[in-house]
Parts: structure tokens; sequence; C-alpha cells
């Protein structure tokens, strides 16, 4: 990416915390290619795909904000358009008895040692266990958000003693066809329609223009993550590579 001055690539790229600059976690882990992405590029074309993205992250945040309001205790308006993940989510956390740290609730973290920081979702009792626990609004729960978690991981290890795990909750909405069973996804401006999995024998697609969509239903999936130190090894690797690429800047601030 360009930037206008090392102000701008400050801004863009990490915090200013004590006096001293630290590179974001997440922006740390865009280093990382992500084949799944050029394709969706590939379909759509780069400058629709980049309108489709951003429409996407910001319906996304409506619910991670939204969500974690909820989790300190605020009752906050919901946007129809997102009530009914909203609505699963808190169901979902009710049902399964699951505990939340206020106070870590969008809380910055920073590793001193490996000079980089973030923002953990918040941290979580789920099953006995305590841990990490951060909120995504994708499609699927994507292998790269291993690297995300564990960089939180490490930063905490020393601080907190029983840390023991992490999680990622992903919350998403759909709309189920009463025929065919596939699922409708509206997310950035874009319909996709999904089979139903496993396929039931001798399953078949309605045609286009067949379906007959229910509501719009919340669904919430949770994955516990327990092995992080690979993972922490790939996110330094990451990060090195990212400081590579942004040798220029890190020169200009004095990294």
């Amino acid at each position: 990416m360009n930037y206008a001055n090392a102000d701008e690539f400050k801004e863009a790229s990490g915090y200013d915390i004590e006096g001293a600059w630290y590179p974001r976690v997440t922006k740390i882990v865009e280093i990382k290619a992500k084949p799944a992405l050029y394709k969706f590029y590939a379909e759509v074309g780069f400058k629709e795909g980049e309108d489709i993205k951003a429409k996407s992250a910001a319906e996304g945040t409506m619910i991670h904000e939204a969500f974690e309001k909820i989790l300190v205790g605020e009752n906050p308006p919901i946007d129809p358009s997102i009530a009914p993940a909203i609505k699963a989510a808190v169901e979902f956390i009710g049902k399964n008895h699951i505990h939340v740290d206020p106070e870590f609730v969008e809380r910055r973290v920073v590793h001193y040692e490996h000079r980089y920081a973030g923002t953990i979702d918040t941290l979580a009792l789920i099953g006995g266990k305590f841990g990490i626990l951060d909120i995504k609004t994708s499609l699927s729960i994507y292998r790269d958000y291993n690297l995300q978690t564990a960089a939180y991981m490490d930063t905490l290890k020393d601080k907190l003693k029983n840390l023991q795990t992490r999680w990622i909750m992903r919350i998403d909405q759909s709309k189920t066809c009463m025929r065919c069973a596939a699922t409708l996804r509206g997310k950035g401006g874009r319909e996709k329609i999904r089979d139903p999995y496993p396929r039931p024998y001798g399953w078949q697609r309605c045609a286009d223009g067949e379906h007959e969509w229910g509501d719009m239903e919340g669904h919430v999936e949770l994955k516990e993550f327990p092995y992080w130190h690979d993972d922490f090894q790939a996110f330094l690797g990451a990060k090195r590579l990212w400081e590579w690429e942004n040798d220029y800047w890190l020169k200009k601030i004095r990294y």
C-alpha cells in the first residue's frame, strides 16, 4: 500500500502507546496471501470486489459493536438489518453459560518484547476454561484467524496465569430455502447461495427464481483452538515479512 507520508503510515498501521509506536496485529497478518479473496476478485472484478468488501466490513462492524455493548451490560438500539444475528448471539451466550469479563471487552494489549499491539474482543469463561474470545462475522472460520489470536495469547500468557485457550465465535445470518434447504447470505450488497452440507441423498438445488426463502435467521458457530504456539511462530514470521515489506516507512519513523 502507498502512503502519503510517515504520519499516514503510522495511523494506518499501528498505535502510539506510552510514547512509543507499535504495529497493529491485524495489519501485520494482512501480509499473508489470501487465495479465497483473490478468487473473489477474479469473479466480480477488483473495483466491485473492493466495494462489496467495504460494505461487508461496515455491516460486520455493526454486529461487532452492538454485541460488544451487550457484553458490557448495555442495551443498545439494534438495527433491524442485523437483529437476527444479534438475537442468535445473545441466546447462544445465555444457553451455553458463557461468562465475559466486561473490563476486557475491546482491551488493547501490548507485547513489549516482540513489539506489536492489538485489541482483543474479550476474555471469557466457557465450559470451565478461561481464554480469549475473538468475534468474527465472516462466511467461515478461517485458519488465518489463528495468527491473530496466537499473537494475543503470547501477549497475555504471563500477565494472566490462568489463561488456558482461545475461541473464535462467528456470528452470521441467512435465509433458508424451504424447498431445497440451500441458504442465502446477503452481505455487502452481494447475495450468495450455498448448498446444504452434507447434501441429502438425491438432493437437487432449486432452479434460479424457484427458491422459497424463509425469514432471516441468525447463526452462531464457536470453535476452540487450544494449541497456539506453532501459530505464534507463524505470526512472528508474518511480522518479519511485514517489516521487510514496509522497511522504507519503518526507517522513516525510526522503528
